[in-house]
């Protein structure tokens, strides 16, 4: 039905990823690459869009890579779902696809509401949520391995 394509998974499992294992650091790309098989070429294109629509802010030098811009509670799956929408091919979907009266009256926009409500309940969905989700799913997450409480 309504499939995300693999660039839009990938820009959330990548914030995701810097959310949930950064601990405060830069979170460098070949790492996010090692944790969820995402292939660098998609990689590097998608989380340069996401600095440059201000979700992750990018950090230079030898210690630098990606942080999150906001506080991970203040950034919804909905936005980088537009960001993904905007990267891709900006077409209208039915633009091939010949239709009658009824498709046009009634089915296209069924399908453009079903898009708005996909669009709402992703914009509700925060990357802290989805955090807490992997925590209760017992995930390990690899800024909570580096904190050493020893003083």
């Amino acid at each position: 039905m309504l499939r995300p394509s693999k660039k839009m998974l990938f820009a959330i499992e990548a914030v995701l990823d810097i959310a949930y294992h950064a601990g405060g650091e830069p979170v460098q790309s070949r790492e996010i690459t090692r944790r969820q098989g995402i292939p660098r070429r998609y990689l590097e294109q998608t989380l340069q869009y996401l600095v440059r629509s201000d979700i992750l802010i990018g950090v230079r030098g030898p210690h630098g890579g990606y942080r999150l811009a906001r506080e991970r509670r203040r950034i919804s799956v909905g936005e980088i779902v537009r960001v993904v929408r905007s990267m891709e091919v900006a077409e209208d979907m039915f633009a091939d696809v010949p239709a009658s009266e009824l498709g046009k009256e009634v089915i296209r926009p069924m399908w453009g509401d079903l898009q708005e409500e996909v669009m709402r309940r992703l914009d509700a969905v925060s990357i802290d949520d989805l955090c807490q989700r992997a925590h209760r799913g017992g995930l390990a997450s690899e800024a909570r391995e580096k904190m050493d409480f020893n003083i």
